[in-house]
């Protein structure tokens, strides 16, 4: 199974696809910027276009996205709020099946804390997908930490 994590925002959008063998190997991540200098229809319209073509180019299993549950910055709240809805789209457009994830899973799910750091999320992906260093930026260490978050939770998952 192969597993695309996507970590939304307006500015930076991470992604990391996930190869989910024993044990889990990264294929392929990095991140979608958009141009702040343009108006934020054009700047969702870029982003549509780079996780259109993301998708396309790595053809993933299944889609892990990691979705607001609060946030006190209304700003921050809309921005991530609408490259979220434009992920959904790209994923609904090409015909796969979207999870999404709230961040204190995703914590969990790879370090063992929902209320773990930056830092920690950073260390444990590396050592999970053994790499040699943390990922970098966040993003595309997020977007593979929601990746991971799937492949733990994929298997309890009752189908229907």
């Amino acid at each position: 199974m192969f597993v695309l994590g996507i970590d939304p925002g307006l500015s930076i959008t991470g992604y990391g696809l996930i190869e989910g063998s024993h044990p889990p190997r990264a294929v392929h991540a990095g991140v979608i910027r958009t141009d702040t200098d343009l108006p934020v229809p054009q700047r969702l319209a870029e982003l549509y276009r780079g996780l259109g073509q993301m998708i396309r180019d790595t053809a993933p299993d299944v889609i892990a996205l990691e979705t607001m549950f609060t946030n006190r910055n209304l700003q921050t709240a809309m921005s991530v709020g609408r490259a979220s809805g434009v992920a959904l789209l790209a994923a609904a457009e090409a015909g796969v099946d979207v999870h999404e994830y709230v961040p204190t899973a995703i914590k969990a799910a790879v370090t063992g804390d929902g209320s773990a750091n930056k830092d920690q999320v950073q260390q444990m992906v590396a050592r999970l997908l053994r790499l040699a260093e943390a990922p970098k930026p966040a993003d595309v260490s997020d977007a593979l930490a929601i990746a991971l978050c799937h492949l733990r939770a994929a298997p309890l998952k009752v189908s229907k």
